[in-house]
């Protein structure tokens, strides 16, 4: 039986990392498509949402079949539930890749203003909400706790960015007010990038829950064990 069980976890931990490298991959075109208004780019992320949730319905279902089976406890079970809930948020950052490739396609802007997205810091923040991805990800390759827990630090960049975003957009409306419903639009992928990184955050506490049986969720962040925080 224990044999069995560990092979089953080691398949369902590769299906978490095939699943983890189709979102990235959807962020990363997502953001590419926003900062150039490639539509096309726009499109192909909206194609492989079905996939994300195809793979999201079989992962769940795998996670149901393992515990029903092989009734793991004490680390296994801790590692199952982790991946179930991993799975879940990975789910939703698919979700926010095509909401903001659904403002690329909806955006009657031939061009973005490259000066206003250069103030807003978009790309900067498409490429945070990446690195926390790639960092979880090896966090959870690695058993790494250290790695896991330094997320929580670059989830404070997203919240600033985002935190500045509304007013700098409100100021290029007063400037130009016929490019007002693209800058209103824009809001929205602001709100999804910084939303990431709150699901990335809960990916990286689930990690740590499965590494280190610490329960993080609701009960704030600042603890002895892990002086990366700063929130």
């Amino acid at each position: 039986m224990v044999k069995f069980i560990e092979s089953e976890l080691v398949l369902l931990k590769k299906e978490i990392d095939e699943m983890w490298t189709l979102v990235y991959n959807q962020i990363d075109r997502a953001g590419d498509a926003v900062l150039t208004l490639d539509r096309e780019l726009a499109q192909q992320v909206l194609v492989r949402e079905r996939r994300v949730n195809a793979f999201e319905l079989k992962i769940d279902s795998d996670v149901e079949d393992i515990i029903a089976l092989y009734n793991p406890v004490a680390i296994d079970l801790r590692f199952v539930l982790a991946m179930l809930k991993i799975n879940t948020n990975l789910e939703r950052l698919g979700d926010f890749a095509e909401g903001i490739a659904r403002f690329v396609i909806n955006c009657t802007e031939p061009a973005l203003d490259a000066d206003l997205i250069k103030k807003l810091r978009l790309e900067e923040m498409i490429s945070q909400v990446l690195s926390m991805l790639e960092l979880t990800k090896n966090a959870l390759k690695e058993e790494n706790l250290e790695q896991a827990t330094a997320v929580f630090a670059k989830d404070n960049l997203l919240d600033e960015i985002n935190a500045e975003a509304t007013s700098i957009l409100a100021g290029h409306i007063n400037a130009h007010p016929e490019s007002a419903l693209s800058c209103l639009n824009m809001v929205s992928v602001f709100r999804k990038l910084e939303r990431s990184g709150d699901h990335i955050t809960n990916i990286a506490e689930e990690i740590v829950f499965f590494i280190d049986a610490k329960v993080l969720k609701h009960g704030g962040r600042i603890d002895e064990h892990y002086p990366n925080d700063n929130k």
